[in-house]
């Protein structure tokens, strides 16, 4: 049903019945209805005086065990500093990444990587060899180049290419010594 602003019986009928509707739930505690309701007038019978509650105390009352997930959370929640180790000052933590980390440097040159038994190039052999040169102990290689290397055959007018006359070479540019 559509209403329109101008009629104002629609209005009041709709104002009326959304206060009825509202009232009964806001009402408070009601009383309970006993048999069923007769047409005539009844006085209300003698009605039993609420129970009394006991009276406060100063402990607070003990919490009921509730198996739900707030419950599962809050008992994480309690266990949590038992969990969690002891936090550090930021000086601590300084010191701590300090004996962590080893003093590296990085350096240039280029070193081929030998092939290994599986065939791929093993770079960290030539790493290693790279940072040796500069008077470290090992190094990690951080860039490397490739390039194909071709015989002189290859050169040759005429010649058909075979698989073998040209291969990849690996060299590691640059790498990151430690002592």
């Amino acid at each position: 049903m559509m209403v329109r602003s101008g009629n104002p019986v629609i209005l009041i009928r709709m104002l009326v019945s959304a206060v009825l509707l509202v009232l009964p739930g806001t009402a408070g505690p009601g009383r309970a209805q006993s048999t069923a309701p007769s047409l005539g007038l009844q006085e209300p019978g003698p009605q039993a005086p609420p129970p009394q509650s006991t009276p406060p105390s100063s402990a607070p009352p003990a919490r009921e065990e509730n198996p739900g997930l707030i419950n599962e959370m809050g008992k994480l929640f309690d266990k949590l500093p038992s969990i969690l180790p002891p936090i550090k000052s930021p000086s601590e933590t300084i010191d701590d990444l300090s004996r962590m980390a080893k003093p590296s440097t990085m350096v240039s040159g280029r070193v081929a990587c030998p092939a290994s038994s599986n065939g791929a190039p093993d770079c960290k052999q030539a790493a290693d060899r790279l940072c040796q040169g500069q008077g470290y102990k090992e190094g990690k290689s951080l860039n490397a180049d490739s390039a194909q290397s071709c015989s002189a055959k290859v050169l040759i007018p005429g010649r058909p290419r075979k698989p073998d006359d040209c291969r990849t070479d690996t060299f590691v540019t640059s790498a990151l010594c430690q002592n």
